[in-house]
């Protein structure tokens, strides 16, 4: 095995064993990237929820509070609001999900599914935990959802949700006697779950984790390439002149021409500690010849 490929093997062994980790460093970076990511997206939906229902509560309403007297408007509900907005992102956007998971919902549309149920039994068995990142399998792929508490810290909610004899009847004649009732003062009665898919980000992480790892190797072949015709000029070709010559001198022929390397460092030295060495042995085998 020449001296050449040794290098080289053993240069591909230490890229191979040096690169295993860095792979994976820059995977778990990428990943973590997109997850932040993911994590602001669902924040600034939840923040879009809370615009849209403190728009509902302050601005809406009271133009329709005449009205609600003997017409109950959902549309005056901020809850309400808020998911008929993300309903419609979700017409091009299905993916995308806000829902006001309640245990005990007016509306049908917003009764817990298992999943969701778990979630916001959580926050009522610890009422000091105020918000859950987690992910899930969908059918359209993995997601991720950040739920926080819905709990009833005004006095005026209890007046359409606590019998139905004493909600409006309005309410009760759109959504009937069977739900919505019996919430109490400062309970925590669902969460507010939005949902936002990984699958793009992730795929865009593994993307620019497989470009990462392409350019580094093919910046280590270019490298790899560069390096043996460094070698071949400044060690490699020089040895193999000074091993023919050697080989000459070994099979007698001594008026082989001296090798000349005009480089300063070990080679040179080595070539010119050769050279003498020739000069010697022809002066040697001379001096043997006039004695005989």
């Amino acid at each position: 095995m020449s001296l050449l490929v040794k290098f080289n093997l053993i240069l591909i062994l230490c890229f191979g064993i040096a690169l295993v980790p860095a792979q994976l460093i820059t995977r778990n970076l990428l990943e973590q990237n997109a997850r932040r990511q993911i994590e602001q997206q669902a924040r600034l939906m939840l923040q879009t929820a809370l615009a849209t229902r403190g728009y509902t509560n302050k601005q809406i309403k009271p133009l329709l509070a005449p009205r609600l007297a003997d017409e109950f408007l959902p549309q005056s509900v901020p809850a309400y609001s808020a998911t008929e907005i993300f309903n419609t992102l979700r017409e091009t956007h299905p993916e995308y999900t806000y829902k006001e998971a309640t245990l005990n919902p007016t509306n049908p549309r917003d009764r817990v599914v298992e999943w969701e149920a778990d979630v916001v039994n959580v926050f009522r068995n610890d009422e000091k935990r105020n918000e859950i990142i987690n992910t899930r399998e969908t059918p359209l792929g993995p997601s991720l959802y950040l739920a926080r508490p819905i709990k009833i810290t005004d006095q005026g909610c209890l007046s359409c949700h606590t019998t139905p004899e004493l909600a409006p009847a309005s309410v009760v004649k759109l959504y009937g006697p069977s739900g919505g009732y019996g919430w109490k003062l400062n309970e925590i009665i669902g969460a507010q779950i939005v949902s936002v898919p990984m699958a793009v980000p992730l795929k865009m992480a593994e993307q620019a984790n497989r470009a990462m790892l392409v350019s580094l190797v093919g910046v280590f072949l270019f490298i790899l390439v560069l390096l043996n015709v460094l070698l071949w000029f400044s060690i490699i070709n020089p040895i193999r002149r000074l091993s023919k010559m050697a080989d000459e001198v070994s099979t007698g022929n001594l008026e082989v021409p001296e090798v000349q390397i005009k480089s300063h460092d070990e080679v040179g030295v080595l070539a010119g500690s050769f050279n003498r060495m020739r000069i010697s042995l022809v002066k040697a085998l001379k001096m043997l010849e006039d004695m005989e």
